[in-house]
């Protein structure tokens, strides 16, 4: 077995954040489209929550996320777009460790397949941060199919190879949902 793939499936306790102002439980689509994925891929929900397109408050939320142990990954949908309120990058970014350039390029270059050239207005990005990988993509349901079936199921299955991100996160006991 390599370092980086061909090892057994790992599951993972993966939390799922929405970012918006006008999203509910009741109608966040995208949130419910993640965490099934999340659960059908054989992982753990950790912790899912919804909160408004503020700088402030997503940090909070994330920070607190990245510094838990027994999250090893989280995905963020909403926020990545160019009007007023889409702060997601603003807020995200400057907690990361390391920036992984390679989602948001693979993410607009699948895209630009479903949606033309409008992909050229997602800022789409991910990141390391305390050893926790942090997806981040926009907030339409389809967008969130796109991300997590073409790229973030495989980079978080350890039987991926040649790599994925699972031998860089840290590990404590896949934990129970705190929903």
């Amino acid at each position: 077995m390599s370092k980086h793939g061909g090892a057994e499936f790992q599951p993972l306790n993966i939390a799922v954040l929405t970012v918006s102002d006008t999203r509910t439980e009741a109608n966040d689509t995208s949130g419910q489209t993640l965490v099934e994925r999340v659960k059908t891929a054989g992982h753990q929900l950790a912790e899912k929550a919804i909160v408004i397109d503020d700088v402030y408050q997503l940090r909070a939320v994330v920070s607190r996320w990245i510094a838990d142990s027994n999250i090893q990954a989280v995905v963020v949908t909403g926020g990545t777009g160019f009007t007023a309120r889409d702060n997601t990058p603003e807020a995200l970014l400057p907690l990361f460790d390391k920036q992984v350039e390679g989602f948001g390029e693979l993410f607009r270059h699948i895209s630009y397949g479903e949606i033309g050239t409008s992909t050229v207005q997602s800022r789409s990005f991910a990141g390391m941060a305390n050893n926790t990988v942090v997806f981040c993509m926009p907030g339409s349901t389809n967008a969130c199919k796109t991300a997590w079936d073409k790229i973030i199921k495989e980079q978080l299955d350890a039987s991926h190879g040649p790599c994925n991100f699972v031998p860089h996160l840290d590990f404590a006991p896949v934990c129970e949902t705190r929903d």
